[in-house]
């Protein structure tokens, strides 16, 4: 880490020698660690009319000795016809220098480096003043619920690629140097930072959890909806839980841990009878029910009866008029006795002959 004094004076006197686009911003602080990679984080709603937004950024600390995190915010212009030139980190060899935003009529070089939200490198496409209103452009600016009327929608193209690199130059930085009209506007009328966005850097500082060294480059608090006012604010997508999550997260497990305790409870009973039930087994006058069972057979033969009663039409098709006193007892075997004494009656003349001949030889 390079000490403060050369920080302060010999850095900076170098890179205003060596790159003219610096000169002509106004140069704050530089450091020897590059800044982190711009976070991802969604743009609150439009609060009303005349506000413009300005984008996050990673701030330096000298007492802290560390990055922070600048939420982005909805400011009011200073003025009419004024819009706001994001600052922006140069790299210069080992050091980083920072380059101040500022408000003007026209917006000038913030290093090529995309913001999001209208500031994709060059320019703004979130709108455009005209007669004294500020025209928002739908395609890049969260409306919300606001009533505003002066809205349109253009399609923006970034022709750049899109990176999260947070500063221009150096070993993997942005590729990028001011045009003409972006020098001419760094050279033109400034208006520096309003109160509401100097509130906003400090209150920003004295917060640890925006601090590089505990986020990680994923600030709880990305973005807020007024410059100075940190209720309501939207956390980066891929946010670390700040301390104040994580002892609410603490709660819930304390308060959940008593609600699966009788689970294991009531799961244990069961599996007790299960365990019970062989020895319950042994006594078998429960299962005795079975032989109940056996008269309900005997009720289902008591309604069998009535349809044999209902089968003697079938019988009564072959009219026999011997055979009508016997169908009450059993008229299927009937008659097959009667169909063995038939052949009897031709044996007795058959015997009578026979005797004949006995008697005769005995004569």
């Amino acid at each position: 880490m390079l000490s403060k004094s050369w920080r302060l004076s010999i850095v900076p006197a170098l890179l205003l020698m060596l790159s003219p686009a610096l000169s002509s911003a106004q140069v704050n602080v530089s450091v020897s660690i590059a800044p982190p990679e711009l976070p991802v984080y969604d743009q609150p709603p439009l609060p009303g009319d005349g506000y413009i937004w300005s984008p996050g950024y990673w701030a330096w600390g000298d007492d802290i000795q560390d990055y922070y995190w600048v939420p982005g915010t909805w400011v009011e212009a200073p003025q009419p016809g004024y819009l706001w030139t994001p600052g922006y980190w140069a790299a210069n060899g080992a050091v980083f220098v920072w380059n101040a935003g500022y408000w003007g009529p026209q917006v000038g070089f913030y290093g090529g480096v995309n913001y999001g939200f209208g500031y994709g490198g060059r320019g703004y496409e979130g709108g455009y003043w005209q007669g004294g209103h500020l025209f928002y452009n739908r395609a890049v600016v969260n409306i919300g619920s606001v009533h505003v009327t002066n809205v349109y929608n253009k399609t923006v193209v970034n022709n750049v690629s899109v990176t999260r690199v947070s500063f221009n130059g150096g070993s993997g930085g942005v590729r990028a140097e001011p045009t003409a009209a972006e020098a001419a506007a760094a050279r033109g009328p400034h208006v520096e930072a309003t109160a509401a966005q100097r509130q906003q850097v400090e209150t920003a500082r004295g917060n640890p959890e925006l601090r590089a060294a505990s986020n990680h480059g994923r600030p709880a608090i990305a973005a807020t909806p007024r410059a100075g006012n940190f209720s309501n604010p939207v956390p980066a997508r891929n946010a670390a839980a700040p301390a104040r999550n994580a002892t609410a997260g603490a709660e819930r497990p304390a308060g959940g841990a008593e609600r699966p305790v009788p689970q294991p409870r009531l799961s244990t009973p069961r599996p007790a009878p299960e365990a019970n039930a062989s020895p319950r087994e042994n006594p078998a006058p429960r299962e005795n029910p079975a032989p109940r069972e056996n008269p309900a057979p005997q009720t289902r033969a008591a309604p069998a009866s009535p349809p044999r009663q209902a089968v003697p039409p079938r019988p009564a098709t072959p009219v026999e008029p011997g055979r009508e006193p016997e169908h009450t007892q059993a008229p299927r075997p009937a008659p097959k006795p009667q169909a063995r004494p038939a052949p009897k009656p031709p044996e007795h003349p058959a015997d009578h002959p026979a005797e004949h001949p006995k008697d005769n030889e005995h004569h």
